[in-house]
């Protein structure tokens, strides 16, 4: 560490074994400890000082929250794989190392991912909703008939590691993998996982299920609008675990409300943790709170990892997960 004392501020709850190992290191910690975040006028006042800062994605991290932190300020440790609530480019200017949780979360949100194509296309929302209601109820041939997912084309926009996890998990199921990137996977990758690389066009006609799961940016907002889910084939369902403004909640409930699409699977939403009116009444519709990384061992092993890159710049060795 550093040879004075070194002050974190945690701006979130997060896992105590993470501030454990913080503490440990020797810096003072201050934690604010609620599920409930801090109004943004506590959160400037919390930070002044800071040396570093373990933020969560509900806080945004702007040239307003930098400057109230101080010029001593040296990094930013963000508890989230996605980091578009961070202005990187004003981090950098005042020489902020910013950084990220990249690896830890891939395998729990890629099972979210696979979860939301079982739930969609089986109807199982719909099934508990019956049984929670006292509804009744008796069983039958036609009874919530949902479709098989074997031998049907998943479409993978953005094929980073939880694209290629989910691929993992859904050719184990017998699907056809079909994918959209930047630039094409290595070959022994793609042949590893029967994946083709198509162009986001070609993947929208041909799949029966697409499945987002390319990171948030100006150029990813609404890439999922009216135009694309008019691309998609009536049969097909929409799967997000990725960021919520990257589909165009409105034009999603239109298109449902068309028969443009069968159905969606979401885990993120546009204004979250606020949901579009028009898809909370919908059985054509799985909606869960941003789950995706939700499991004991790996929201721990992500706010660890935050820790270590703290740790790792505060001691001057730098840290293992900068963004960019």
């Amino acid at each position: 560490m550093a040879e004075t004392m070194a002050r974190v501020v945690v701006t979130g709850r997060i896992p105590a074994h993470a501030l454990t190992f913080l503490r440990e290191s020797g810096a003072i910690v201050e934690a604010w400890d609620s599920d409930e975040p801090q109004t943004r006028s506590a959160l400037l006042a919390s930070v002044a000082g800071a040396d570093a800062l373990v933020t969560l994605l509900t806080e945004r991290v702007d040239a307003e929250l930098l400057d109230a932190a101080g010029p001593q300020l040296r990094v930013i440790a963000n508890v989230a794989v996605g980091y578009n609530n961070i202005d990187v480019p004003a981090c950098r200017a005042r020489n902020v190392v910013a950084t990220n949780t990249p690896g830890v979360l891939t395998e729990a949100t890629a099972d979210i991912a696979m979860t939301l194509i079982l739930m969609t296309t089986r109807r199982l929302g719909e099934g508990e909703r019956i049984i929670r209601s006292r509804t009744k109820w008796q069983w039958g041939m036609s009874f919530l008939l949902g479709s098989s997912i074997q031998d049907r084309t998943l479409g993978i926009i953005g094929m980073g590691e939880i694209g290629r996890a989910l691929a993992r998990r859904a050719s184990a199921f017998g699907m056809n993998i079909v994918y959209s990137n930047r630039r094409p996977v290595a070959d022994d990758v793609s042949s590893g996982l029967g994946a083709r690389f198509v162009t986001l066009d070609e993947l929208l006609a041909e799949s029966d299920i697409v499945s987002v799961n390319c990171p948030y940016s100006p150029e990813t907002h609404h890439l999922i609008d009216a135009t694309r889910l008019a691309q998609m084939k009536p049969t097909a369902t929409l799967i997000n675990t990725a960021r919520g403004p990257i589909v165009d909640e409105a034009a999603l409930v239109v298109a449902l409300g068309a028969g443009t699409i069968i159905g969606a699977g979401l885990d993120v939403f546009e204004h979250e943790p606020a949901v579009h009116e028009g898809l909370l009444d919908r059985e054509d519709v799985v909606l869960i709170p941003h789950l995706g990384s939700a499991t004991v061992e790996t929201r721990t092993a992500m706010a660890v990892l935050a820790a270590q890159n703290v740790i790792g710049v505060l001691a001057g060795r730098g840290a293992l997960t900068p963004i960019g």
